[in-house]
């Protein structure tokens, strides 16, 4: 199935108004239907990406989240996520990275990137940038990657990270602790009949950022190969 029928978001509408155990229970058979629809638009994602990428995820069930939220250490109580999301990997060690969907009513997004990446990742990351940003700033700065995804996403330290100077020329970029982009959807939008060909194709648009990222991770300062 590459298209979403129009009950995938009204599950996900449902199930926002009505996070109880008693409702989920009672809707169980709908959450099943919509669910395994959901696999199946995850696997169409999947098997399109590896026309393009070196993906691990080995199936579109086990690329989505879990709907169970684990509220032991959150204010919010909600049992459940109302949303489906999924994230595809890509093979390491010579490409890093991952893709990521999230369809929920009125908040679907499309994109990927490095959401928290190891410590010794993150260093190599900033230490090259610190070193020469323009790859990564070229990219950033295409017309096309713009009208995708607008700018750079990710939670940032405050001032500068440990090592680097508060009025580096690089810090607005050395701050990010994550990296990724997103394109945002409507609803009219994700159940149109284009609305598969627009995800592949936002997946698509994120390679040249991939590329430079990749090529940080994969080197070192010198230029030399990480990768045996």
């Amino acid at each position: 199935m590459t298209q979403l029928n129009k009950s995938t978001l009204e599950f996900l509408s449902e199930l926002d108004k009505n996070n109880n155990r008693e409702w989920f229970t009672e809707n169980k058979p709908w959450y099943q239907t919509e669910h395994e629809q959901a696999y199946t638009f995850a696997d169409s994602l999947l098997n399109a990406l590896k026309e393009h990428d070196q993906i691990t995820t080995v199936s579109g069930k086990k690329s989505l989240m879990r709907v169970y939220r684990d509220v032991r250490f959150s204010k919010d109580k909600s049992p459940y996520n109302p949303r489906w999301a999924g994230s595809f990997s890509r093979a390491k060690p010579h490409l890093r990275g991952g893709y990521y969907f999230h369809i929920k009513p009125g908040a679907t997004v499309i994109g990927g990137g490095f959401y928290g990446p190891a410590p010794e990742d993150l260093k190599l990351l900033r230490n090259q940038i610190a070193q020469d940003d323009q790859p990564l700033r070229d990219v950033l700065a295409q017309d096309d990657f713009k009208n995708v995804f607008g700018g750079l996403q990710g939670d940032q330290v405050k001032t500068a990270p440990k090592g680097f100077d508060k009025e580096h020329p690089s810090i607005d970029l050395l701050r990010y602790k994550s990296m990724y982009v997103f394109r945002n959807f409507s609803d009219e939008e994700v159940l149109s009949s284009t609305f598969y060909d627009e995800a592949i194709a936002t997946f698509l648009a994120l390679r040249p950022f991939f590329n430079v990222m990749t090529d940080y991770l994969t080197t070192d300062l010198n230029g030399l190969s990480l990768i045996d």
